[in-house]
Parts: structure tokens; sequence; C-alpha cells
């Protein structure tokens, strides 16, 4: 509760109240004007205040105090959009994002959701920094998501629907939003005190009830003097400050000469961060070896200054690696280990071919070479910063050394051979930044190896890896990382190639692997995705291969007809419905896809026998919305609808329930369904109240099978709740309808 309390007095003492629209200060409530909670600042008739920052409903279960979160539709993002019928792409204006980690996401219809990046989309298209905002152009979308994401790893995630004439967006992003406390409380009989907790459980704030007694406070000792002292210190306190300081209230010099130089007023923790430094290359090679994300920076130089010029550098990429871990080591900023070539490594750089008499040279954990650059190391320094591209470059020039590697070597292990290839599947979506780099022979900048791979090759040791792990009896989870980036075509054929791909028959195999896994994957996944070293974000692995079927359905290649992927697409289907481990995305994507392929007599039975099993199972019950919130609460928390929320849920299945329903109206092929079809739409129309769509088709179905007055009833009700929601042309059709069973002419 602690940051709770502090959070409150920083507000407090940060707001401000603006009069310009009163002619004078009266008494009464004023409210804040920033987003999200408003504060109200109440001043009463006996020059009294009070400041209420957090309003909302509550509940009490026995000594329990909820508090019901307010759902504000309020967005940090403000969008300002401009419209041109005749515009191709959509010009993108994003206003002075900072060093704030912000992505884009496009998502057409049902199609798989793309995220970029801003800061790479900056790096592409403002290098140099030339404008505080940031501008690109976007294909046409129908869906834009935009995300913010804290330091504290939480992400917000926005969807827009964006109009269809839409050619230009200017993007704002508002901090001051003040959200709801994730706060909670309960009744201590022990004490009479209602307690208030924060997420934490921690630093109570302690109501008594105000017709109760108070208890009795002791004296309180005030002390004779209080200031605020900028910069306070005493003799022999250790300064945090560049320059020679002046204390406020004893006038004492503060000698700052020996002090770091980032310990000034930019930070006010640093991590006391240390690099090994081994004393022979084969020591520097295994210490990298035992790092999955580290690099080997060896530097050789035969200048006498050399080892100074080193250990300079060295303190200050300590120095520089704390600053950044602010106050607990973080691997994520530990990516290079450092070493000095000397007498004994002569042999070596004479074998990789290293001549000149300043050079940096990167190695990758195996010893391959993956960058040089002609100069001292202190002229790469600041390649080697957290917020370069250096690292990213030396990732991709290592997925395609260890790739060729393990095609060159038959005698590779398979542990060597998956991490290859998940080496490359982490690539998509990276930009190349080599791709069209021209190195200009005399530069001291650093040239990246680069590998040329046959993408033939690839594709054929990839299959004799998946071929050769079908008898496993437990799941590699690095394999299983590469087969879902791949069968979701973000895998090492777009990283290395950048190019797109539909499902082959290796993919197939693939997927048996991960389906024939997947209690095991999920076991394992919370702990592989939560390596502090690595970063790794596997989903419910049904989940990942229904996503992957839905996004390739249509596709063909090599040969292989869509026809013939269409049915091995089912078969899939069926296969994880038929094990149980069904969720609901897998029958929201596999219902997408039978919706989309018919059957060629123009009958979908195949699509109703299935939404059938899926309904009966899912949502037929007694109470309609207690069903339904069950599959809301079994939802993956990757899924659309974990952050859509209830409404969005329950509005797709009552569409889902009356489009089934309505195949059955408009297709006389498919009346055989005709009861199951009533039970259908009475769901919808039961979930979802008044709608006038449902109710059509709820009327339509009652009137074939023979209950005319029940169908009239329904669909006076249809008539009686058009809106302007519901279009002219339609709305005429549904009036039609009841007129025509009126008059015994439907």
């Amino acid at each position: 509760m602690r940051n709770f309390i502090w959070s409150l007095l920083l507000f407090s003492s940060l707001t401000t109240i603006s009069y310009s629209q009163t002619k004078s200060l009266e008494k009464g409530t004023y409210l804040s004007t920033n987003k999200g909670q408003k504060v109200k600042l109440n001043l009463s008739e006996d020059n009294k205040f009070e400041l209420v920052y957090y309003t909302g409903k509550y509940e009490i279960k026995g000594d329990s105090l909820l508090f019901a979160k307010n759902q504000s539709s309020e967005s940090r993002f403000n969008l300002l959009f401009k419209n041109d019928k005749k515009a191709k792409n959509i010009k993108i204006k994003f206003l002075d994002p900072s060093y704030y980690s912000f992505y884009i996401g496009t998502q057409k219809g049902n199609e798989e959701i793309k995220y970029q990046k801003l800061a790479d989309l900056r790096a592409k298209y403002d290098p140099d920094w030339k404008s505080a905002d940031v501008e690109f152009e976007i294909d046409k979308t129908d869906i834009l998501y935009l995300v913010y994401e804290s330091y504290s790893g939480k992400s917000d995630v926005y969807k827009y629907a964006l109009p269809k004439d839409v050619s230009e967006i200017t993007i704002s992003y508002d901090l001051s939003i003040l959200e709801d406390l994730n706060i909670t409380g309960f009744f201590d009989k022990k004490t009479n005190e209602l307690k208030i907790y924060d997420q934490s459980g921690q630093y109570p704030l302690a109501f008594i009830n105000e017709k109760d007694s108070q208890p009795v406070k002791n004296e309180t000792i005030v002390p004779l003097e209080t200031k605020s002292v900028t910069n306070w210190t005493y003799p022999g306190k250790n300064s945090d400050y560049y320059s020679t300081a002046i204390d406020s209230t004893k006038n004492v010099a503060i000698d700052t000469t020996a002090v770091p130089a980032y310990s000034a007023v930019t930070r006010n923790s640093h991590y006391d961060f240390k690099l090994k430094i081994e004393n022979n290359l084969s020591n520097a090679l295994k210490a990298t070896k035992e790092s999955n994300n580290k690099y080997l920076v060896v530097y050789n130089d035969s200048k006498k200054t050399a080892k100074g010029s080193f250990d300079t550098f060295i303190k200050d990429q300590e120095e520089d690696t704390g600053y950044y871990m602010y106050d607990a080591y973080n691997s994520a900023y530990d990516v290079y280990n450092y070493y000095l070539a000397g007498e004994g490594d002569k042999k070596w750089l004479k074998t990789n071919k290293i001549t000149n008499d300043s050079s940096v040279i990167i190695l990758n954990r195996e010893g391959d070479k993956l960058a040089i650059a002609k100069s001292d190391l202190k002229t790469q320094k600041d390649q080697f910063n957290n917020y370069g591209d250096l690292y990213k470059r030396l990732q991709r020039a290592d997925a395609f050394v260890s790739i060729e590697k393990t095609l060159k070597n038959k005698n590779a292990n398979d542990e060597d051979s998956i991490r290859a290839f998940n080496k490359g599947a982490l690539l998509a979506g990276t930009y190349n930044y080599d791709s069209t780099y021209k190195q200009d022979v005399n530069s001291t900048d650093f040239i990246i190896t680069k590998t040329p791979l046959d993408q033939k090759e690839v594709a054929q040791a990839w299959k004799k890896l998946i071929e050769a792990h079908e008898k496993d009896t437990k799941p590699d989870m690095y394999l299983v990382e590469t087969i879902i980036k791949e069968i979701q075509n973000e895998g090492f054929t777009k990283g290395l190639f950048n190019k797109d791909k539909s499902l082959t028959d290796t993919d197939f195999l693939a997927i048996d692997y991960v389906l024939k896994h997947s209690d095991k994957i999920e076991e394992n996944r919370d702990s592989f995705n939560g390596q502090e070293i690595e970063v790794h974000n596997i989903g419910n692995a049904v989940s990942e291969v229904s996503n992957a079927l839905q996004q390739n359905s249509s596709d063909s290649q090599n040969g292989i007809s869509s026809e013939i992927n269409k049915q091995k697409i089912i078969s899939t289907y069926k296969k994880i419905i038929d094990s149980g481990k069904a969720n609901f995305d897998t029958y929201r994507n596999y219902f997408t896809y039978l919706s989309q392929t018919e059957e060629k007599e123009g009958s979908n039975t195949k699509y109703l026998k299935e939404f059938k099993t899926f309904f009966d199972s899912n949502l037929s019950g007694t109470n309609p919305i207690e069903k339904l919130d069950t599959l809301f609460s079994g939802l993956n928390s990757s899924s659309n609808f974990a952050y859509d929320g209830w409404n969005s849920f329950k509005i797709y299945n009552s569409d889902l329930c009356n489009n089934a329903a309505w195949s059955i109206v408009t297709n006389p092929i498919n009346e055989s369904y005709l009861k199951d079809a009533i039970n259908w739409s009475e769901y919808s129309v039961a979930i979802t109240k008044n709608n006038s769509y449902y109710l059509d088709t709820l009327a339509q179905l009652y009137y074939k099978d023979g209950q005319k007055d029940k169908a009239i009833a329904t669909e006076t009700l249809a008539v009686k709740y058009l809106n302007s929601d519901v279009d002219g042309e339609t709305a005429k059709d549904i009036k039609d309808v009841l007129d025509k069973m009126q008059n015994g002419t439907y």
C-alpha cells in the first residue's frame, strides 16, 4: 500500500486547478480535466476542502469489501483521420513517440494481426532522427492495433476499426490518464478497522467508522525546524553529483572529482555491474557458450597501449551497463563478453586471416566469425550500447552461419540443428540491415559475415529433422517454438529468405509433433517462456496450431493443390476436436474455415454438423449466460477476446449462432437441421435482447416449422426493435416478411 499512498501524495503536490471559465472562485465541486478517473475537489461553506481521488461501485461479501473497476472506454491514444477514396495506402504520422515502446498492428478481415515496432519503423524511415515524429505508410487495412509496452512488462492494447476511405492517420499518446487502483479491503473484527490493500497485499490504509469512538492519539512531538535542502550533504558523505556542490545549510564543499560519469542526477540508483575477463581465448569462448544470448568481442591490437585502452573500455562498459540495469542485474543488457587477444592467439589470428594492427572481431558461442572492424575498440564503443542495431545484425548473421554449418556437417547433432533453425525462426519480422548496405573498403565500420543459403536445401534439412523426432517421448521446446513460428509463416523461411509460404507436407508432420506433445508443452511453456536470459512467447499449443491452420487455409505451394491442403486442414481440425483438446479458438477458426469452403452441391452440412457438436457441448443449457461465461473463463490469454472483453465475446457467439441458423432459412438443402437451427436462434435472442436481425431469423424458422402464430409474434418484435443500426434495405425486408406472414403469402 506504500506505493499507493505515495502516488496519492505525489499527485496532490502536482494537481492544479484552472478557473479560467469561472467569473470568480466559488464554493462547490470541481472536476479534474484528466482522462480516466475524475478527481473531485470539494470546497465547502466552512472553508474546508476534500480531495476525492477514486470513485466507483463496491460490494460487501462477509467481511470483505470488493471494489468494482470502472469500465472506461477512454484510450491513451488520440487518433485523427483524413479520408480520400483515391488513396491506395494509409499514411501514418505518430507524433513525438520519444523513447517509449510502441507497436502498430494491422488486420484485414479474419487474417492474422501483423505487428511492427515503432522503433524499427523509425530506424527504417528516419534513422538520423531528423524529426521528432515518425512518418510511414501502411497497406489498406480494416483494423488498427496500437500497443504501449511499459517498462514493467505490462502492455496496453487498443483496437480501432478504420473508416473505409481513410487515407491519413495522425496518432498521439496521452500519458496523463489516471487509472483505477487495484485495491480490496476487509473488516478486522479484532481492531474494528476497515483495512484497504493494494494488489501487493502490503502497507494497508486503516479506517475507523466515523460514528465509533476514535482511538486516543499520543501527543505529537513537533520538531524545532523543518526545511527542504537541495543537494543535502555532510563532511564525508559520498556525492552523487557531477560537479562541486555547496550544502545550503552548512556551506560545506563537496568533492566530486572522482565521481563516475553516469552517477549524476540522471539516475538515483546504479547496479554495480562487473564483466569477467578471461585470460585466454578458449575460456572466453567457453564462458560465452554458457549463455545463449551472448557474443564474444575479441580485440586485437599490437600497440603497447592496448592493455590500457582495453581496460578503460571495459570500465566504461561496466559503468554504462550498470546504468541501464538501474538497481538489479538484467541479462537483457549483458549481451557481450570481451577478450583482449595476446601472444598465445597469433595462430588463431593467422588462421582467421586477421592481420591488421587494430581490429575488433565478434564471434558467436561456437567461435564462428560474425563481424570484423578495422579499428580500435574505442571507435566502436557506441556500437555496443543498447540502442544500436549491431546486436540484431549479429543475430541475423549468426542464424545464417549456424544453419550453413548444419547443412555442411553430416555429423551435426540434433541439438545444434534445432538451435540453428530456432535462430532462423526468431529473425522473422526483423529488418535486414545489411541487404542494401555497401561497405566502404576504407571504413572502420563492422563488416558483417554474409552466408548464402539455398532455400530448397534448407527445407530438406528441416524435413529430415522433423522426421527424426517423430518418435520423441517428450517435446524439445526449442523445436516446438521453431515449428509454431514456421507453420504461422513467421519462421526461418520468412526470416532467412523473406518469402511467404503455405503449409507443406513437412509442416503437417510438424503439427502432428506439437499436437502429440500438447499436454507436456502446456506443462513446460511457462518455465520456457519465463527464462531470464532468453525471450520466448509460446502460447497454448492447440491455439497456436489452430491459428496456423486458419491463416494458411486458402494457399497452395510446391505443387500441392489447395483442395488437398483443404482436406489435410479439415483432418487436423477433426483430430484436435476428437482428442477433446479443442478450445474456443480451435472451434472459431474451424468454423471460419468451413464457412468459406462449402461443399460442391452448395450445402454446408459439414459446417452445420460440426457447429451442432460445439453448440451442444459448450452453449446449450438452461442458463445460456452462465454457459457462455464458463466458455469465456476458459479462453487462452492470447485470444483476441481476452482483451476485447466479455461483450465482444457475447456478440460473437450471438452472431455465430444466428449465422448458422440463417443458413437453414436461405438454403432448403439444410432443412434437416431445422429443429437445431431454432435452438441456435433462440440462443441468440436469449443472450442478446431486442436484436431485429436475430428475431427475424427466429421468426422465419418458426414459420418453416409450422409455428405460424409464434412466427408472426416474433417477426412483430423484429419490426418493433428496428433502429438506425439496421440498414434500410434489411429493415424493408423484415417489414415485408411480416406482411407476407400475416397475409399467408410467405
